[in-house]
């Protein structure tokens, strides 16, 4: 739950302002930590443990296979029904709106690395790549004029302006079937507090750090296959974590290819996942790397 406190115009920001982060400004995000802490006092059940693991990986997809592989590069088509699901999904991952995530990485892509990007590990170090920019008051707003093409969608407006509503809503729900357990089947030991705790606060908080790697250590440390401008790498245990986001030099080299793992050994499961939704008609015209990937790439 990235919340920042209001809004500002990015291309007005002082730089002393960028490089400033501010815990108590971004309330949200600090506040999810310390409930996070404080979720591990409710106790534990394999009940929550299961859910937990549920809303990590149900939410993390929103973010790859939503937020990234489909708004923020176009890699695949689907329906407008469809496409809000996968916006409603990667705003419950409590990162900001569509629109606010969407202009961030599209123009992390086109300054990667420089002094222009927003998170350049290179530049500002690991912490900053990680989680500082988001703490900061410079990148509290968005460029509207990147997100031209989403900006028309009133629905995809909405969420932006109430994307709380996406985290909330899981948390009520939690929270109800909590409390329905607590009451009909006791003998689980899952309370109320324990499943809302677990199912959500401790689950995004792994959630943030599992996905920040791929800002951070994805192109600080790896493999490079293409020489690209950035310093973008391709690491399988950030793959592994984050379903496939670690082919991060893949990525930046072809960003439009929906499939980031471009052989058979580089495990790419948001890619398995939209496979199996594309058999079920739920997307379609998934984009793929080129085939000369396969003929001239090193595989140094």
């Amino acid at each position: 739950m990235i919340e920042t406190a209001g809004r500002e115009d990015v291309s007005t920001a002082s730089l002393r302002d960028a490089a400033r982060m501010d815990f108590l400004r971004s309330y949200a995000f600090t506040g999810v930590h310390l409930a996070a802490i404080g979720a591990l006092f409710t106790g534990f059940s394999w009940v929550a443990a299961a859910v937990a693991l549920a809303t990590f990986w149900v939410r993390l997809f929103g973010v790859t296979g939503g937020y990234h592989r489909y708004f923020a590069h176009r890699s695949f088509k689907t329906s407008r029904f469809f496409q809000f699901v996968l916006a409603w999904l990667g705003a419950s991952a409590g990162q900001n709106g569509p629109l606010w995530w969407v202009s961030h990485h599209r123009h992390h892509h086109r300054h990667a690395d420089t002094e222009h990007d927003v998170h350049p590990p290179g530049l500002r170090g690991f912490w900053w790549a990680h989680a500082g920019w988001i703490l900061s008051r410079r990148y509290a707003g968005y460029d509207r004029s990147i997100v031209k093409d989403l900006e028309r969608y009133p629905e995809l407006r909405f969420l932006e302006r109430n994307h709380m509503l996406a985290p909330l809503s899981l948390g009520l729900v939690l929270f109800g079937l909590g409390w329905w357990l607590e009451v009909r089947y006791p003998g689980l030991g899952t309370t109320r507090w324990q499943l809302l705790g677990w199912g959500l606060f401790i689950s995004t908080v792994v959630l943030y750090h599992i996905t920040f790697l791929v800002n951070s250590a994805a192109h600080m440390t790896g493999r490079r296959r293409f020489e690209t401008k950035d310093d973008s790498r391709n690491n399988w245990w950030v793959a592994l974590l984050t379903l496939g986001e670690g082919w991060h030099n893949n990525h930046h080299r072809f960003p439009s290819s929906e499939r980031q793992g471009f052989f058979w050994w580089e495990i790419d499961a948001t890619h398995y996942v939209l496979r199996a939704f594309e058999r079920l008609g739920l997307v379609w015209d998934l984009r793929g790397p080129p085939e000369r990937v396969y003929t001239r790439a090193s595989r140094a």
